[in-house]
This record gives structure tokens, C-alpha cells and sequence, in this order.
């Protein structure tokens, strides 16, 4: 077993699969010789060759639209958005095609695709390139979604998409890279982890924190805060968005009795609205005080970083919200 990078785990993840397989290839913009934006791809054209790393014009509409078509023929498309934020130029092919063939086919057809999304902020990169916007596909019958916050979470569940055989929407955070190891240890693992089993990253009796992806460590650290002043918080990761671990998250509940949640996606509409109304549906009952939510104020990501520190959640902002939470709780 040997440490690796967030980049690294996704890097091995793909090129074992395309050792496996040699219907798997991956096709993007700059993901050739020059390794991609964030280096993820680096090596991989160079052990791989061009039959299975496709380096492409800038038109997302045609590296998605490529991908649904390949897949629909067979083979197993890793299709990269370089930005999250520039999906929605390919909303048709992954929302009205990838999302609904195999349904509307009669299971003829399936489309074993992964996208995957370099997500949320990187540090000033501002409005159009910094966009938490995971709730949206989660919207999307037909769409698996994935949000790995670790670099053993990352290669385990990108394996897993790879050989799935439907769509999955793979979200990487990008200020996530360069992260060596993660919250329970940096040893990632060679087998793919299924989808739909959450993580308990921090155990804890008083709340329960839920949150994934970069605001995931912010959470962790948090944690670490306020047990030092006698708040014992649980954080639990739900990894797979779609499929979502609903008894691992109710048996959290079920021991803290409060519930919070914190993504870097804006509050209204963001995917703890999701986790929100189904815990006060179905765990209303082990539920001692009223769900809170942390996320984004609902404004475009600023470019300056003393507004963009402003506009996101942190460690000191979750660590003073769930304070005054829990004073209100008890």
C-alpha cells in the first residue's frame, strides 16, 4: 500500500481500468501531453497512448455528447469538464440522453459513463469557475453522483463508476489535489467501494455534522474545536450523493439527536435541503432539535479572496454556528 495525492488516487484509478479494459478511454480538453489543467492526466498519455487518452477542442457539448455515443456503443467513456461550471453547455446530452436511454430503450441500451466535474472553488477563480452544483444533477433521475472527499474515497469510488454500468456524475473538488491522505488516513485502497455506504470520519454523541468534499475537513477541524469546549460532534460523510446512505445517516441521528449539515454549495437549493426534508420526514422522531443548514450565502463566488472567504463556509463559521446551535438545542 503506498500514500498518494486526491490527483494521484484518481490518476491510478484510471489507469488501472484502462489496463483492465480497453474500452475504457478518457476524453477531454488538455488532458493529452500536457497532463490537464490540474495535472490529474500527467503520465497518462504517455503510458496509455492516444487510443485511450482523447485530447479534445475546447466544446464541451462534443466531448458529452462523443461520450453518450460511445457508450451507448459499448465502450466506457471518463469523460473530464475541466470546471464543473461549463456543464451546463452539455445539459442535453447528460440530462435528456445519458440520464434517460437505458429507461427509454427498455433496457436495451445502457451507458456505462463517467463525467467527471472538477468542482467548487480553487482560490479566486471567481464566478463562473468556481460553482458548487452537485444538487442539481442529484435532481436527475437515471444519474448516479458521487462527491469523494479523500484521496482513498476518490480511487475506491472512481473505480466503482468506471465499471458501473450507468451514468455517473463524479464531483472532484479542486483545492482538493494536492491533499495528501485524508481525515481517517492517506493509504488509499486498490478495490472499488460501493456505492451508497457513508463514512463516519469523527465519532461523536452530541450532533452530527454532515459533509463531503472540501467543506468535509472544514468540518473535521471544527470538530476538533469545539470538543475542546465539551461539543462532541460527529462528522459523517455520505460519499455517494446518488445512491445516499439513508440508514447509515439515520443511525447517526439516532445516537446525537441534532442534525447538522455543511456543504460549500449555496443553502437554498443546495443538496442538504435534500438531507433536510428527508431526515425531519423519516427521523423526525430521534430528531431533538430543527435541522440546520450551512452552505454558501446565496450570491455568485466573488473574485477578491477577502469576499470569497466571506461568501463560503469555514472552519470558524461552522464551528460558531453549530455553537449557537447547540445552545439554542439544549
Amino acid at each position: 500500500m503506498t500514500t498518494f495525492t486526491y490527483a494521484d488516487a484518481i490518476r491510478q484509478a484510471i489507469s488501472e481500468e484502462m489496463d483492465a479494459n480497453s474500452d475504457v478511454f478518457m476524453i477531454g480538453e488538455d488532458i493529452g501531453e500536457s497532463g490537464g489543467v490540474f495535472g490529474v492526466s500527467k503520465t497518462l498519455w504517455e503510458k496509455h497512448g492516444h487510443h485511450q487518452m482523447w485530447d479534445t477542442p475546447i466544446s464541451e457539448t462534443a466531448v458529452v455528447g462523443l461520450a453518450v455515443g460511445a457508450a451507448m456503443m459499448g465502450a466506457r467513456p471518463v469523460a473530464e469538464i475541466m470546471f464543473s461550471d461549463f456543464s451546463m453547455l452539455a445539459m442535453d446530452q447528460i440530462v435528456n440522453q445519458a440520464a434517460k436511454l437505458h429507461y427509454m430503450t427498455g433496457g436495451q441500451l445502457s451507458v456505462p459513463l463517467v463525467i467527471r466535474m472538477v468542482t467548487g472553488t480553487g482560490g479566486s477563480t471567481a464566478a463562473q469557475h468556481s460553482q458548487s452544483l452537485e444538487g442539481m444533477f442529484t435532481g436527475v433521475p437515471g444519474l448516479k453522483v458521487l462527491a469523494p472527499s479523500t484521496p482513498e474515497d476518490a480511487k475506491g469510488l472512481l473505480r466503482a463508476a468506471i465499471q458501473d454500468p450507468d451514468p455517473v456524475i463524479f464531483f472532484e473538488h479542486k483545492l482538493l489535489y494536492g491533499g495528501r491522505g485524508g481525515p481517517a488516513g492517506d493509504v488509499v485502497p486498490v478495490d472499488p467501494i460501493r456505492f451508497g455506504v457513508g463514512r463516519i470520519h469523527r465519532e461523536g454523541t452530541d450532533v452530527t455534522i454532515v459533509s463531503y468534499l472540501r467543506t468535509l475537513h472544514h468540518a473535521l477541524a471544527a470538530a476538533e474545536e469545539l470538543a475542546e469546549e465539551g461539543i462532541s460532534a460527529e462528522v459523517w460523510d455520505p460519499r455517494t450523493l446518488v445512491p445516499f446512505d439513508r440508514a447509515g445517516l439515520a443511525a447517526s441521528i439516532k445516537k446525537t439527536g441534532r442534525l447538522v449539515i455543511a456543504h460549500e454549495a449555496p443553502v437554498r437549493g443546495g443538496f442538504g435541503a435534500e438531507i433536510a426534508a428527508w431526515a425531519a420526514s423519516e427521523c423526525f422522531g430521534d430528531l431533538t432539535a430543527p435541522v440546520l443548514r450551512i452552505g454558501a450565502q446565496n450570491a455568485p463566488i466573488p473574485y477578491a479572496p477577502i469576499l470569497e472567504n466571506t461568501v463560503l463556509p469555514t472552519q470558524a463559521s461552522i464551528a460558531n454556528d453549530v455553537r449557537a446551535f447547540m445552545k439554542r438545542a439544549r
